[in-house]
């Protein structure tokens, strides 16, 4: 059997329909979209269209679309920028997450906290649902942002984002709501109207897109300013000259994502229920991270803990038992310290560290899954007897 990758939630492979509308971009059509002459012309029309594609599938307007270069600047411009223009207004300077936030997020409010602001880390409960009372008491007439995650990327809990946001603007009206959808963005309705959210992050590398591409969503008059400064590209909102592939690229990631995204979520629900239901019996001692509710996680994750055992090396041996898996977020592959989203869940540092994390995608199959079921259980067998478990 060919190599199995189950980390979709790390990264897809780029759909070749997607490459194929990139092609002509990277050869035929290279122009500088800020270019008056003809090659700048054709390269500009592309990006409008990708706007303006992107913008109807989120119900918004193209100018309430800026591009960026991923997920991680997206939400460092949604939080750093919405702060700045709120405190320069006079307005406060306290600002609300949540502890499971990716570190795009938790790294940019820590570095705000440094630059004379202040936070607040919401707790999450066991599946990793964050405290909507806790919010409506951390919200007050100095709070400026609020950013709680859509869904989470390591442990698919899903958030009440829409809930948490009509709590924040009742206890001020004039706070501004981010939402980083990255991991939601394939599975999940992301309207930011539905949502109710003022700033929306996405990046193309999660839907079967390029990478180095994202975007940010930012709602008319909701108070903002940039970051990145340097040129009159995004309406002076993003200066640097557009990756215009990756634009054309991002905007048929999503009409595929869209379209496909009942069919989709049919199918890895399907085939992660298997590994659901059907792991923990085969392996003992099997803690199951999230919610045990599948309708309450995102529909193609599975995340768990064996007792009794080192996660590296579980992954170790998948790898060689040719199955790509991941303890949790890729961008903190090789650090020595626990989850901060499971010990923020309440789950002990050394459960912790046994941590696997299985993300399936549109063309995982049936037989991969009877691959891991059969192969699994033997190593985490294996792993404890070298353990004197």
């Amino acid at each position: 059997m060919p190599r199995i990758y189950l980390d979709h939630a790390a990264t897809t492979p780029p759909d070749p329909r997607v490459v194929e509308a990139m092609l002509p971009f990277f050869t035929t059509h290279w122009g500088n979209p800020s270019s008056i002459y003809l090659e700048g012309q054709e390269a500009r029309r592309a990006v409008d269209a990708a706007r303006k594609t992107i913008a109807d599938l989120l119900g918004a307007s193209p100018k309430e679309i800026v591009f960026t270069s991923g997920g991680t600047e997206s939400d460092n411009a949604a939080i750093r920028g919405a702060a700045f223009a709120q405190r320069a207004r006079g307005r406060g300077n306290h600002i609300v997450t949540t502890a499971i936030e990716h570190h795009a997020v938790l790294h940019t409010v820590e570095q705000l906290e440094r630059e004379g602001f202040r936070a607040t880390y919401l707790p999450v409960d066991r599946d990793g649902v964050v405290s909507l009372d806790a919010l409506a008491e951390a919200v007050g007439p100095e709070t400026i942002v609020v950013s709680i995650m859509t869904a989470n990327n390591e442990v698919g809990t899903i958030q009440p984002v829409a809930e948490a946001a009509r709590i924040a603007r009742e206890r001020n009206p004039r706070v501004v709501v981010h939402t980083d959808a990255v991991q939601a963005a394939g599975s999940l309705d992301i309207t930011p109207a539905k949502l109710g959210v003022d700033l929306l992050s996405l990046a193309g590398h999660k839907i079967y897109g390029p990478k180095g591409i994202g975007l940010l969503y930012i709602k008319n008059r909701t108070p903002w300013q940039p970051f990145i400064l340097g040129g009159s590209q995004e309406k002076e909102r993003r200066a640097g000259t557009e990756n215009v592939p990756g634009i054309v690229g991002l905007a048929v990631a999503m009409q595929l994502a869209w379209q496909e995204r009942d069919a989709f979520n049919a199918h890895v629900s399907r085939l992660r229920n298997r590994l659901l239901f059907e792991l923990p019996e085969r392996i003992p001692d099997t803690v199951i991270t999230g919610p045990a509710d599948p309708e309450r996680r995102l529909p193609n994750n599975f995340s768990c803990c064996f007792r009794n055992v080192e996660g590296e090396s579980v992954l170790l041996a998948l790898d060689m038992a040719d199955i790509a898996a991941s303890s949790g977020s890729a961008c903190t592959t090789g650090a020595l310290e626990p989850s901060h989203v499971l010990t923020a869940m309440g789950i002990d540092r050394d459960l912790a560290h046994a941590s696997l994390r299985l993300t399936l995608g549109r063309h995982t199959t049936d037989a991969e899954i009877d691959r891991v079921l059969d192969v699994l259980p033997g190593i985490v067998q294996k792993l404890r007897a070298l353990a004197g478990a």
